[in-house]
């Protein structure tokens, strides 16, 4: 079973409401559960050809500002706000973002994927201390739309 199968079942879970769903097939064994109420808490114990995620720190979710939209997390992976150690983040708070401007970077089963901006506005918040485990859903990052 491929990463993005687990995070496509851990979607609808979250969606849906599902606390713990199990899938068996030939090849793989997946069981999946949500703990706590709030996607940041979630934790996944996957049984086939994946790594299990680390799990989420236990401190409590963000209060949110209605004025604010949160960018969350799209998979499981470790958080990295530049492209390599070193080098110039993506973005800084007070930073103006655009539909398709990169925020980070998340890495999953030693493949980096660029996490792009889906709204325009200033980043107000960066949720998540760089090279730190990130779970499917988690909010990362704060904009405040124009």
């Amino acid at each position: 079973m491929d990463l993005e199968r687990v995070e496509a079942l851990l979607k609808l879970m979250h969606e849906y409401g599902v606390a713990e769903l199990g899938y068996e097939d030939e090849q793989s064994r997946v069981e999946l559960k949500l703990q706590g109420a709030a996607p940041a808490h979630v934790a996944a114990a996957v049984h086939a050809h994946l790594p299990a995620p680390a799990p989420a720190p236990a401190a409590a979710a963000p209060a949110s500002d209605p004025a604010t939209v949160t960018v969350d997390s799209p998979m499981v992976g470790t958080f990295y706000r530049s492209s390599k150690p070193g080098a110039k983040p993506y973005i800084e708070v007070g930073d103006r973002v655009s539909p398709g401007k990169v925020l980070c970077i998340l890495e999953a089963m030693k493949l980096m994927n660029e996490l792009e901006c889906e709204v325009s506005g200033t980043v107000v918040e960066i949720l998540v201390e760089n090279a730190q485990p990130v779970q499917f859903g988690q909010a990362l990052f704060r904009v405040r739309p124009d």
